[in-house]
């Protein structure tokens, strides 16, 4: 409890010291926060509702670009914990694999989106083939680092109790590398977010965060950029937030019955 306190009371005393350097300062660039919570509750959180608690504009705006990083994000997420799985289990398979994982994840993300527009041509499938394939590095690596990193003694347990494949991987290698997997989701979290505000951002996208940021550059409307980045910041916690209560319920609920 004082941690949050203390976490609180820096982020009002930031908050604060920019809403005064703001006023004190007048540009046009760097409004205040007030004004930028102000516009942002404008743009996405007042208005008709349409769908139960959500504006017209949340609906338009926020649910496209989250649906799209949920796409990407759980594609990435299956495909890299699968694919972790089979390298990390194998020694010839992760010889043969890593020089090339450890290359595709060193490829800046952003870089990948123009193949992607070649491959697919702009809009929603592109944009989720990008997110996946960007952010599906960092789950299989660390997938494959803890499936390899589990215990021998307890696989030669599993041996003498003769459990089958199936069986080991439920019970040793994906609790044994459950922490790993969870760090790469984070990473992979923070990955899906960027590329996908990036991917909204180039032509043939009609409706999202990114889109509205280019919208509101194009017409300098500074206001309303600060307002998505606000968005963008707080939608970033928040997801963060959620996946690390996700992990340590799991977590906790692994080590309890081991």
């Amino acid at each position: 409890m004082r941690h949050v306190l203390l976490r609180v009371l820096v982020l009002l005393v930031a908050l604060a010291l920019w809403q005064a350097a703001a006023q004190a300062h007048g540009s046009v660039y760097f409004p205040p926060p007030g004004r930028i919570a102000h516009r942002a509750y404008e743009l996405w959180f007042s208005g008709p509702v349409r769908h139960g608690f959500l504006t017209e504009a949340a609906v338009g705006d926020v649910l496209p670009s989250l649906g799209r990083m949920a796409a990407g994000f759980g594609i990435a997420a299956v495909a890299g914990i699968g694919a972790g799985v089979a390298v990390g289990r194998s020694r010839r398979a992760y010889a043969l694999c890593n020089p090339v994982l450890q290359f595709a994840r060193a490829v800046p993300p952003p870089a990948l989106v123009p193949v992607f527009v070649v491959v697919l041509d702009f809009g929603t499938p592109m944009q989720i083939a990008s997110i996946a394939f960007s952010a599906v590095w960092p789950v299989l690596v660390n997938t494959a680092e803890g499936a390899r990193n589990t215990d021998p003694l307890r696989l030669d347990v599993a041996a003498v109790l003769r459990l089958n494949p199936v069986e080991r991987l439920r019970f040793l290698i994906l609790p044994s590398a459950l922490p790993r997997i969870f760090a790469g989701m984070r990473l992979s979290l923070s990955l899906s977010l960027v590329l996908m505000v990036f991917s909204e951002l180039l032509p043939g996208t009609a409706n999202g965060i990114g889109y509205t940021l280019t919208d509101a550059q194009s017409r300098s409307d500074l206001l309303t950029v600060w307002a998505a980045l606000l968005l963008l910041g707080v939608l970033g916690h928040l997801l963060n937030t959620a996946l690390l209560a996700v992990e340590k319920r799991i977590l906790g609920r692994v080590r309890s019955t081991a």
